[in-house]
């Protein structure tokens, strides 16, 4: 059984940067386009997880880490609360990132379903992703009753600098 992820305060991010820059890179490595280049170095990989820290203090970004016993990241992922006044009924999933020695395990199915959840009890009851069109992810979303609303072609690079379409999709919470 999976263990419940962790919801990671200010502190708790600090004390994880290296593991969450370990699995981000191993994403990229894995080609998954989640905003960064092949090539990118384990200190920016770090960097970005900081610029984090003020919407994880605010409480805008929810993020929720999975460990190994030895404490290595396996996944994360992000809940964005809308801060508009006519938005807040909604929010954004993001970066839910898998290590690719804990996938097929349903892991990445239990924190899209960990943050869905805790999406419910802050009173949201409209979420929003966007993945890469074709992506393994797509799979996820789909069988997790997301719905697909568009597709912008090009959106986005993958590692190798690549363009590559985007699917948008929305899930409405009961």
């Amino acid at each position: 059984m999976t263990p419940p992820p962790l919801l990671l305060t200010p502190e708790g991010l600090d004390a994880r940067r290296d593991t969450l820059a370990d699995l981000l890179l191993d994403a990229v490595a894995d080609g998954a386009s989640v905003g960064f280049l092949a090539g990118t170095t384990h200190a920016e990989a770090a960097a970005w997880w900081d610029t984090l820290r003020p919407s994880v203090a605010d409480g805008t970004r929810l993020l929720w880490v999975t460990e190994d016993p030895a404490g290595r990241a396996l996944g994360t992922v992000s809940l964005l609360r809308e801060q508009k006044p006519n938005g807040r009924h909604r929010a954004e999933i993001a970066k839910l990132l898998v290590h690719r020695t804990a996938r097929g395990a349903g892991l990445g199915r239990h924190l899209l379903t960990h943050a869905e959840q805790a999406a419910r009890t802050t009173g949201t009851t409209l979420l929003l992703l966007d993945t890469q069109t074709g992506s393994p992810a797509e799979h996820l979303y789909r069988t997790a009753h997301w719905t697909p609303f568009g597709t912008v072609p090009a959106h986005a690079a993958t590692p190798d600098g690549t363009l590559a379409d985007t699917t948008h999709y929305y899930k409405h919470l009961a």
